[in-house]
């Protein structure tokens, strides 16, 4: 990683996380770190790094774990806002690292967030990293999976391909074939993948009924009764403490053997 100065270019709500860039697969994205202990990567959600992301990243901060919060979209430690949410999600949309029409690929940019979970598991150590995906990267961190290190994979309202325009975009795991089966075999040999969605969440589809087909017993799901239908962040934006709680616990699971 390429470091910058101290609190360089970091918001208020960042301060104390240290910045830095990371290259890798094509691809040069912003990373926010802080923390000692196991390692987990924290993506966020659309529209960005915001203040609950945030607050999310330094409760694991706080559990003794060394987090890593690459920006991929957004301006980091910025308000959420309906014109913010807006300009976000039309960034997601054009831009080619996402795969957020076609069915059955995985998003471009899983090649390197898959190696800042290499990189942060060869400084830290351990039994292998965790990795939270939230919204538009949901399923980000059941494509890290793939590798060995991944050890710790947590979906959070997985929100991709886009469900408008049909069964089969609202069934879809945004995982290419080959990536599915290494993934259904690391289920199969005792991985287990934690999820989360709100019950009445129209962005997450009927994506866990795909991944209860793929993954088996592997898969532990929480669903949470809606109260209305604009439910949809379990870990930040409409937090639900009991499931934050239940995501720490699984991070102290499986990384601390």
């Amino acid at each position: 990683m390429t470091k910058t100065p101290a609190d360089a270019k970091v918001p208020p709500v960042l301060q104390g996380w240290e910045h830095s860039e990371f290259t890798a697969a094509g691809y040069t994205r912003d990373v926010y770190r802080r923390g000692t202990g196991p390692g987990v990567v924290v993506v966020h959600e659309i529209p960005g790094i915001t203040p609950a992301v945030a607050a999310f990243a330094n409760d694991l901060v706080a559990e003794g774990f060394t987090v890593l919060m690459p920006s991929l979209v957004g301006t980091p430690g910025k308000e959420v806002s309906n014109a913010y949410v807006a300009q976000s999600m039309v960034k997601v949309c054009i831009a080619r690292e996402f795969t957020h029409w076609a069915l059955d690929q995985t998003s471009p940019i899983i090649g390197w967030l898959r190696a800042l979970a290499r990189n942060l598991h060869a400084e830290v150590g351990g039994p292998g990293v965790g990795a939270v995906g939230m919204c538009f990267s949901g399923g980000f961190a059941l494509a890290m999976m793939v590798d060995d290190i991944m050890v710790a994979p947590v979906l959070s309202q997985p929100s991709l391909p886009f469900a408008a325009g049909g069964a089969s975009r609202r069934a879809d795991l945004n995982l290419s074939p080959d990536d599915a089966l290494t993934v259904a075999r690391r289920a199969a040999e005792g991985c287990q993948v934690l999820g989360l969605r709100f019950t009445g969440d129209p962005l997450v589809g009927t994506r866990f009924d795909s991944l209860r087909e793929l993954l088996g017993d592997a898969f532990i799901a929480v669903e949470l009764p809606s109260s209305t239908k604009r439910d949809h962040s379990v870990l930040t934006e409409q937090r639900d403490e009991p499931s934050v709680a239940r995501v720490v616990q699984f991070f102290h699971d499986k990384l601390r053997a």
